[in-house]
């Protein structure tokens, strides 16, 4: 078998079979070789890989080393060239040869310049590649690196002193906004003129939940969320509240007219006192609760009326509500329509476009906080 051209994916066992025939009997004779294709034994011309002249950036007292790779034949011979004097920190470290798959041979050396001094820059460090046909070279010179020029004092200072201010003008900003997110919030609402009722299908925009008995010492709460709150809220502010002894006609099923009402409502404000927990209004707390503690359908606002100091009396769900934010009526403090209360109480409710009435100069009763 005669094979032209051998390529390296031609080496492998080959085997010879012969059938002979003896006594009419089918003998074979086989004979396996193990073909291996070796490299182009012919000339190639040895390359220095890479550009001919290399300028390196070095930092003086620090190490550096230079890498020189060629192309080239088994018996050439590469290395480097180098004399400026007082070379002692100069190594030639051990070369590498390894044959690529295309039968070539590839050579690396590296050169090492340990603690980079001044003798060392600005002078040509050759490597050589010499073979029978001649020799070839390239050249690495060190140059020194530009340090970063040092930034004069003024400037740093300057610097210093803008990113100061920056960083205390964001920390004010972020104070701002945290004391006066409500304000901003509620001018936004005005400035954009948004309006969260239009499609919801609701009917009210809060159901108020209070205790109705109106004895002496609970007047001035029944007051308060019959009167205050309609007043504030209806008149002057353009909502509309859902007050069970006003908006709703005697003689019906309670328990289903104030489940139904709750649905139709977008908040439950629940004005809180020490007698709030009556059975008239355990209905109207557990429907709502369940509203928007279950079904998610609406939200809830605590107002402490008059200060309490021991929520024993209070559901446990309630107490979760109230670990997030309770409005506190301050009595006088609170009657003008743009105190912090009524602000609050804003911010809770949802938004909605409307003129404010013109009850601006009208005179809210004062109740006391206890």
């Amino acid at each position: 078998m005669i094979k032209k051209n051998a390529e390296f994916e031609d080496q492998g066992y080959y085997s010879c079979v012969h059938f002979l025939h003896h006594d009419g009997k089918l003998f074979n004779i086989t004979k396996t070789f193990n073909i291996t294709v070796l490299g182009d034994s012919g000339y190639i011309v040895p390359v220095l890989l890479g550009s001919k002249l290399n300028h390196v950036a070095v930092e003086l007292g620090k190490d550096v080393s230079l890498n020189c790779s060629a192309l080239l034949n088994q018996k050439d011979i590469l290395y480097w060239m180098y004399d400026n004097g007082s070379d002692l920190n100069v190594h030639e470290e051990k070369e590498i040869r390894i044959m690529t798959s295309e039968g070539r041979w590839h050579a690396s050396k590296a050169l090492r310049i340990e603690n980079v001094a001044e003798h060392n820059l600005n002078f040509a460090y050759n490597c050589t590649v010499t073979s029978t046909g001649g020799t070839d070279t390239k050249s690495f010179i060190l140059v020194r690196k530009e340090a970063m020029a040092d930034i004069p004092g003024h400037i740093f200072t300057r610097g210093m002193i803008i990113a100061v201010l920056a960083l205390v003008a964001v920390v004010c900003l972020v104070t701002v906004c945290v004391i006066y997110r409500v304000d901003l919030v509620l001018f936004y609402r005005h400035l954009m003129r948004r309006d969260e009722t239009l499609t919801d299908g609701k009917t009210y925009d809060a159901f108020v939940s209070y205790l109705k008995e109106c004895r002496p010492e609970n007047g001035e709460e029944h007051t308060f969320a019959v009167e205050i709150l309609p007043r504030v809220l209806e008149k002057h502010f353009g909502y509309k509240l859902c007050i069970f002894e006003r908006d709703v006609v005697p003689g019906g099923a309670v328990v289903d007219e104030i489940h139904s009402l709750i649905e139709k409502s977008r908040r439950l404000i629940i004005v809180l006192s020490k007698s709030y927990m009556s059975n008239e209004v355990r209905y109207e707390l557990e429907s709502g609760l369940h509203e928007a503690l279950v079904e998610r359908k609406i939200k809830i606002i605590l107002i402490e009326f008059a200060p309490i100091t021991d929520f024993t009396f209070l559901p446990q769900s309630l107490k979760l509500l109230k670990s997030h934010r309770v409005l506190k009526w301050k009595a006088k403090h609170s009657l003008s329509y743009n105190s912090r209360f009524w602000k609050n109480l804003l911010y809770l409710m949802p938004a909605k476009t409307v003129k404010p009435g013109r009850e601006e100069l009208e005179v809210l009763p004062v109740l006391s906080e206890s």
